[in-house]
């Protein structure tokens, strides 16, 4: 239930009309468009739990260059932050961060690379042509001379190789052709509604293909800089065996970090006096060299088995993927319970209103305010106590039956809960279709559904997504989802109990407790079989979760709730961030061999955002 029982704060006449509006037929509606999110919801802060950032990961969704977030380069590299994550969980990557790397592979990629660099600098050549302003050309002479000291870095790596060109060891890649002919298309003003360079009549019109042009060669600058950090956070500065370290150093060293900023800042003022289309254009560029990145990392050749994606070894003629998934705070932004209350509240007469003999009789919502407000403090306060309660003294080894054993009163405190739930007669009444309204509205966690719809269109795939939730209606959660065409997944929830369309208070009780959870877990998988392997993936946020976390071969934390982190480490829990986890796995990994995910190890992944999740599982 998760301090679920938080009263709804005061209805403001405002929002009364949004989900009300005057010209509705029907007076027990909700009718807005989707206003459950932590931005627009008349829900009290303290009903949403803020989605903290991980220990694990927290240079993915926080790290934006400059000090200002008014700069156009940080709010197109926060906007598009979820590319950079798919760039650094490429197979390429991992393995390099990993080190093991196939000397080949890097080879070929710096052979890739030095053709790239060439139409690097020439797009920084004719970017100062364009360049009205002369401490503009400074700067990009200055970019440019420091691309050229990067060439002679990778000429330094041919020398040690003993290979005369580099260049000259294979032929350029098609990733690598479609990202030099963007990249010199830009530079030359063959871009969507600018003249090329030849008829660009004005030093204003010229200069804003020099800033397009920057707005190309940007993200690229940002993206090294990012990655390279990372893996310098993995990379022991006293070990001098890693085959990439002087990789990885070069570009997490304090000189290149600067030419990464000093882009930026060129970029922020080649733009200054554009206007809003002209930065629309900016950001598609921006956009476009993200996800051209991301291709050219992904079509290096490896000739060596790889942790990511996940799905890379799945054979769907012998394997089955699982995916299991929380809803509440883990798919969404706002606990359910929440809704359910600001529906039932919204919608209950006043005081003073008479009630429709045909319909089953509810509390004033003053009355149901009220009566929110008590279970929500007894819930918090007992809740407290419960968790307690189970801690033992001191951490202790991992045990799972140790564990399964503790959290047996804490489903016991959790049933008691909802009996006290249905006892109050607060959710009597509520409207079928109010419900599901507010379930199409719902504002999911930014990633979770594209996450879904890739895996259920993904005909190549054998997988199957259920969702577990202490959710009190299933029909919110059936409702959430179909709006987004999920229709496929399966859905284990409690469901209200209806008289017509109207709940008559009373919960049919399914998934109420973390031991009602991992049962769900083991009966589902028992149904499937032996007709195939199955590795199953738990994705959660909360203690109710703990188990079926640690039940999974992988079992993905999102977000950061403190009462989980606090009761798995007591009981020997191990929290990994997820990708300094992947390159560990990746270390480990043998020739010829694939990596093994078992459940009960006593780790859990963590990340966060769904595109992590994404990345890891189905790649880019």
């Amino acid at each position: 239930m998760r301090l679920r029982f938080l009263p709804p704060s005061p209805i403001k006449t405002s929002l009364f009309h949004l989900l009300f509006p005057p010209n509705s037929l029907r007076t027990n509606s909700v009718n807005s468009p989707r206003l459950f999110s932590t931005r627009r919801s008349s829900l009290p802060r303290m009903a949403i739990p803020p989605k903290l950032i991980s220990s694990s990961s927290s240079s993915i969704a926080t790290s934006a260059p400059g000090n200002s977030l008014e700069c156009l380069a940080s709010k197109l590299w926060i906007k598009f932050r979820r590319e950079s994550i798919f760039a650094m969980y490429t197979p390429f990557v991992v393995c390099l961060a990993a080190g093991n790397l196939k000397i080949e592979t890097f080879r070929n990629y710096i052979s890739q690379d030095l053709h790239f660099l060439k139409a690097f600098a020439h797009a920084y050549e004719l970017a100062e042509e364009c360049a009205d302003d002369d401490d503009a050309k400074i700067a990009i002479t200055e970019l440019r001379k420091r691309v050229l000291e990067e060439l002679k870095m990778h000429n330094s790596f041919a020398q040690e190789w003993g290979t005369i060109d580099l260049s000259k060891e294979g032929p350029i890649n098609s990733a690598t052709v479609k990202y030099k002919d963007f990249l010199l298309a830009t530079a030359s003003g063959k871009v969507e509604g600018v003249k090329g360079p030849g008829k660009l009549a004005t030093p204003f019109e010229r200069t804003k293909v020099a800033a397009y042009t920057l707005g190309a060669i940007t993200p690229c600058m940002r993206l090294y800089a990012f990655l390279a950090k990372e893996l310098q956070a993995l990379v022991d500065s006293e070990d001098g065996s890693h085959p990439y370290k002087k990789w990885i150093d070069n570009y997490s060293s304090d000189g290149f970090q600067a030419s990464a900023l000093q882009t930026e800042d060129l970029l922020d003022k080649l733009s200054v006096s554009l206007t809003g289309e002209e930065l629309d254009i900016i950001e598609k560029l921006y956009h476009q060299a993200m996800k051209l990145e991301i291709e050219f990392f992904n079509v290096q050749p490896l000739s060596q088995p790889a942790v990511v994606p996940l799905t890379k070894e799945h054979n769907p003629v012998e394997d089955r993927l699982v995916i299991f998934s929380d809803f509440d705070l883990t798919c969404t932004i706002v606990d359910s319970s929440a809704i359910l209350a600001e529906i039932a509240i919204i919608t209950a007469p006043k005081s003073d209103q008479a009630q429709p003999g045909n319909q089953i009789a509810r509390m004033s919502s003053a009355d149901l305010r009220n009566t929110w407000g008590l279970l929500s403090g007894q819930y918090t306060e007992e809740y407290e106590q419960c968790i307690e309660s189970i801690l033992p003294p001191e951490k202790v080894e991992f045990n799972y039956e140790v564990l399964c054993k503790a959290l047996e009163q804490l489903s016991d405190f959790e049933s008691k809960a909802n009996a006290r739930v249905i006892e109050s007669g607060v959710l009597k009444g509520l409207n079928l279709e109010d419900i599901k309204r507010a379930g199409e509205r719902l504002i999911f966690q930014d990633g979770c559904t594209s996450f879904f719809q890739k895996i259920v269109k993904n005909e190549n795939l054998n997988a199957n997504v259920h969702v577990l939730s202490y959710c009190w209606c299933a029909d919110l959660i059936r409702s959430a989802f179909s709006s987004g065409g999920l229709d496929a997944l399966n859905i284990h929830a409690n469901e209200f109990s209806f008289e017509v369309s109207f709940s008559t208070g009373d919960i049919i009780k399914k998934v109420e407790s973390p031991i009602d959870k991992v049962q769900a877990f083991n009966n589902i998988l028992e149904n499937y079989g032996t007709d195939r392997k199955n590795l199953t993936v738990y994705i959660g946020d909360s203690v109710g979760d703990l188990l079926c976390l640690l039940q999974a071969d992988i079992g993905i934390v999102i977000g950061s709730s403190s009462s989980l982190r606090r009761v798995g480490s007591q009981f020997g829990v191990s929290f990994l961030p997820l990708f300094p986890g992947l390159v560990k796995k990746q270390k480990e990994y043998i020739k010829e061999s694939s990596s093994n995910w078992n459940g009960q190890s006593g780790i859990l992944y963590t990340v966060s955002s769904w595109a992590e999740i994404h990345a890891f599982i189905l790649g880019w």
